[in-house]
């Protein structure tokens, strides 16, 4: 097989995947948006279980939902939000959709990355690939979970706590809100992916687990550095907010990496010795 030919299955089997990736966010986010979820109690062996159905609503839809509920538990009870734009209700369920169909379909996201890269990899890497794979999928639901339930709403409940001492009205547009709330949680998200590319950098051969250790001050720098772009305000706490479970997930991240690279020196010095013998 000729350099063209192999350039053109590669190609042509990156187009089948994300076709397939395309094809089953499409499916996600189409459902997201055109159906709500009515509640119903179901009696299961005399407990009532609270369970749902899909019902086909496109305008008080998934997205709908999601955004009230946020509204109720990222602000505080006297903020009041203001459809500013004609379009801004829209956009904003868009960008809600956008972000759970991301979340609900990144373990297939993964599948298919992992499958593409497979053919292209040695060994250890397809052994690799397969480990991480998992981790980084959950860490990145719950960083994301995290930035959505706690830290987000302590955000917008001490931003307008500087509102209130300046006697302001306490208003928000729609798109503002959705927007922040979205990237700022999405943001922990990515945060909490650091541990498996420091991992997984070790495991590759490119960082040694040592460099993490010894770099642990510009791993301070950049933690701050990040939480002050992403975070709103220049107060410093929502900046820390970010920061410090970034650099803890960077310690964690470098334990697992020093840890297995001693196991495999370990490995290396006992199959070593059993040749000698």
């Amino acid at each position: 097989m000729g350099d063209l030919d192999r350039i053109l299955s590669v190609v042509s089997e990156a187009r089948r995947r994300l076709v397939r990736v395309g094809v089953v966010l499409a499916a996600i986010f189409g459902f997201l948006i055109l159906f709500e979820l009515v509640p119903i109690r179901l009696a299961i062996f005399g407990v009532a279980v609270p369970l749902a159905y899909p019902w086909p609503s496109p305008f008080y839809n998934v997205t709908a939902q999601v955004f009230r509920a946020m509204t109720v538990w990222m602000l505080p009870p006297n903020v009041s939000l203001l459809n500013v734009g004609v379009a801004d209700s829209i956009v904003a369920q868009m960008e809600i959709g956008f972000l759970l169909t991301l979340i609900v379909g990144m373990p297939w996201i993964v599948h298919e990355a992992g499958a593409f890269l497979v053919p292209a990899l040695r060994q250890n890497e397809r052994g690799l690939l397969r480990q991480v794979g998992i981790p980084a999928s959950i860490l990145f639901a719950i960083g994301t979970a995290l930035g959505l339930f706690l830290l987000t709403p302590f955000t917008f409940r001490l931003l307008f706590y500087y509102v209130a001492a300046m006697n302001l009205a306490p208003v928000l547009g729609v798109q503002s809100f959705v927007t922040f709330a979205l990237l700022y949680s999405l943001a922990f998200g990515v945060v909490f992916e650091l541990p498996v590319f420091l991992y997984a950098l070790t495991r590759l051969g490119v960082v040694r687990a040592a460099a993490w250790r010894k770099h642990w001050r510009g791993a301070v720098i950049g933690a701050l550095v990040f939480g002050m772009v992403v975070t709103p305000d220049n107060s410093g706490i929502t900046m820390l907010l970010i920061a410090l479970p970034m650099f803890g997930l960077y310690l964690g991240g470098a334990y697992f990496a020093v840890r297995w690279e001693r196991r495999r020196e370990t490995s290396g010095r006992r199959t070593t010795a059993a040749g000698a013998g």
